[in-house]
């Protein structure tokens, strides 16, 4: 089987995020409505000292409680809609949208094995669960970024590090339409190649 390309792994990388963002728009736009108005005072009051070029931070307005309760209730909704867009659906089919879309799939790294329900949700947790700390200087996003950017340098399998914890390749389902009949890539970017 032929890896799957880089930018075609990275194209529905951001049609995925793009359908979750939109389900959470949806879902989480209420939270995210509340959120805004709770730390607004906060936030107007840095920038009106920012322009009038004030450093200090005495004196400034406190955040609600309900602030600190709407972050969560937020981080925690967009981790169970992106879990439940993706895990089901890489679980039964290898796919999601994206994915679909750019003709590619998740398979195990063992053909006799079942992708699964379990395999789909340990590769997901190393990529989902660094969303509850986006808040915490952006760690969680950074642990992605790094998580995702593995697939360019690991050799032979391009697997990122959420690949290597499901024990999981991404593939090609159909050779490129301007490939020889008969081809299917180089042995270097097949499973199972020489370089595999």
């Amino acid at each position: 089987m032929e890896l799957a390309p880089l930018g075609a792994r990275v194209l529905a990388r951001l049609i995925d995020i793009s359908l979750v963002l939109l389900l959470n728009v949806v879902v989480n736009g209420w939270f995210v409505w509340r959120f805004v108005q709770e730390i607004e005072p906060v936030s107007r009051e840095i920038f009106r000292r920012a322009l009038a070029g004030e450093s200090t931070t005495e004196g400034l307005p406190q955040a609600s409680a309900q602030a600190d309760g709407l972050q969560v209730v937020i981080l925690l909704i967009a981790v169970a809609l992106w879990f439940a867009y993706e895990v089901p659906s890489v679980a039964n089919t290898g796919q999601t949208f994206g994915k679909r879309v750019m003709g590619i799939k998740v398979v195990p790294l063992a053909e006799t094995e079942q992708l699964g329900f379990g395999r789909s949700f340990r590769r997901w947790n190393m990529l989902g669960l660094p969303v509850f700390l986006w808040s915490c200087c952006g760690i969680g996003f950074l642990i992605q970024l790094v998580d995702c950017a593995l697939a360019f340098f690991d050799r032979p399998l391009r697997q990122s590090l959420h690949d290597k914890r499901g024990q999981t390749v991404v593939v090609r389902l159909a050779p490129p339409a301007d490939a020889p009949p008969g081809s299917t890539g180089t042995p270097h970017d097949r499973i199972g190649g020489p370089a595999s």
